[in-house]
């Protein structure tokens, strides 16, 4: 691997472990609260890009824009998510999982049905240009991710540790039984995080629609890699999911460039089984939500 190579790969492993940090953190959270997994997680990343293709791609309005209304749509299908699925089935973890199993199969066949299935939609590049850095091309576009991603972080990070309502979805991920002691309501907490986790997924696919193929599937591969992130990280654990997402980006990435991208999946659910082994409650542990 040469040079211009190398920086190329890693940045665009920078770019990715962003990417999979804003997606796993709201996956992260939103277990935490409610025990159970919402396998309809990438595609809230998918409709985050497809409002952004609407908006943007079709409609003709600013990309900023496109992006700021994609945050709140997702957002309030996160609560949506939350209202008529995971409360009802909150006792029944079959009852859950395969509730949330079939969401993902509607949204995907919903997005089909109005955009075409076999169709990859290409949006314009709002901001042209790139930056040559040691021979290696980087698009502008590519560089805007970043900066998004980490003051999204950031700003999650705050909340959840300085924060009345922050601390409170805090107690409710890690003991919900003496945060219901203590006053905090349950049903609440739930409805903020998977409202959260909707708006972090809607951010990323909205991020990202401008620079991949807009497709009703394009949640496949995403939701795998959160997953996987989540597990390596620690169920629940926020700070474990930024740690996990930065080496599952930088592995995955490299990986792909020296072999392939199958390859590059093995390896990275390799590695979550390997932490696993070595530490089951994975890298941070569910106490450090």
């Amino acid at each position: 691997m040469d040079l211009a190579t190398f920086v190329q790969t890693f940045a665009n492993a920078v770019i990715s472990s962003s990417i999979y940090a804003l997606v796993a953190v709201g996956l992260a959270l939103s277990f935490g609260v409610m025990k159970m997994a919402n396998f309809a997680h990438g595609e809230f990343f998918m409709a985050g890009a497809y409002v952004v293709y609407v908006l943007y791609g079709i409609a003709g309005y600013p990309f900023v824009l496109a992006v700021l209304c994609a945050v709140p749509i997702v957002a309030l299908m996160g609560l949506a998510a939350e209202r008529l699925i995971f409360r009802p089935t909150r006792d029944n973890l079959l009852a859950g999982f395969m509730a949330t199993a079939g969401l993902s199969f509607i949204l995907q066949v919903l997005a089909g049905r109005i955009w075409g299935v076999g169709l990859m939609k290409r949006i314009p590049t709002p901001i042209m240009g790139a930056v040559d850095f040691a021979g290696a091309h980087i698009g502008s576009q590519r560089l805007v991710i970043l900066p998004v991603a980490i003051l999204t972080l950031v700003a999650l990070w705050l909340f959840l540790n300085r924060t009345r309502q922050g601390k409170a979805l805090r107690a409710a991920a890690q003991k919900p039984e003496a945060a219901a002691l203590q006053g905090i309501d349950l049903n609440r907490m739930s409805a903020l995080a998977m409202t959260i986790a909707g708006a972090s997924a809607g951010l990323a696919g909205a991020l990202m629609a401008p620079v991949t193929p807009v497709t009703p599937y394009m949640g496949h591969s995403v939701i795998l890699m959160a997953f996987v992130v989540v597990v390596l990280g620690g169920m629940a654990s926020i700070q474990g999911a930024m740690i996990a997402a930065v080496i599952l980006g930088f592995v995955i990435t490299f990986c792909t460039t020296l072999f392939d991208g199958v390859i590059a999946t093995m390896v990275g659910v390799g590695l979550m089984a390997l932490v696993l082994v070595v530490r089951p409650q994975g890298l941070m542990g569910r106490e450090t939500v």
